[in-house]
């Protein structure tokens, strides 16, 4: 599931590479994409087993799952401007936390 949150994260910034937030605000087809992409991590992070959440306190699970259960229930009530922020800016601090994950993951193997 790391795995897959990474790789929806790769694509996120990919989706937003070089664009101005007019841009995503008129792009209704950038806005889908990455909020497909945030609905995916919010999926996987359901996955994720509770022994790694708890030795990983500092990513917040919780809220990352519930922006996904937002997303998903509540379609036309999405705050754009907060899928901008999470886009732009929480997604890069989820990166780094995710990718020390991998990290240790790898080494217990």
């Amino acid at each position: 599931f790391v795995e897959h949150i990474l790789e929806c994260i790769k694509r996120i910034e990919e989706y937003t590479e070089g664009i101005t937030k007019d841009v995503f605000f008129n792009s209704t087809q950038i806005q889908d994409a990455i909020i497909r992409r945030i609905e995916i991590i919010g999926e996987a992070v359901k996955n994720i087993p509770g022994d790694i959440k708890d030795k990983y306190p500092d990513i917040p699970w919780k809220q990352i799952a519930g922006m996904r259960d937002i997303l998903i229930h509540e379609y036309f009530g999405i705050d754009i401007e907060l899928t901008w922020e999470v886009a732009k800016e929480e997604i890069f601090e989820l990166k780094k936390k995710i990718l020390s994950v991998k990290e240790d993951l790898k080494e217990k193997r």
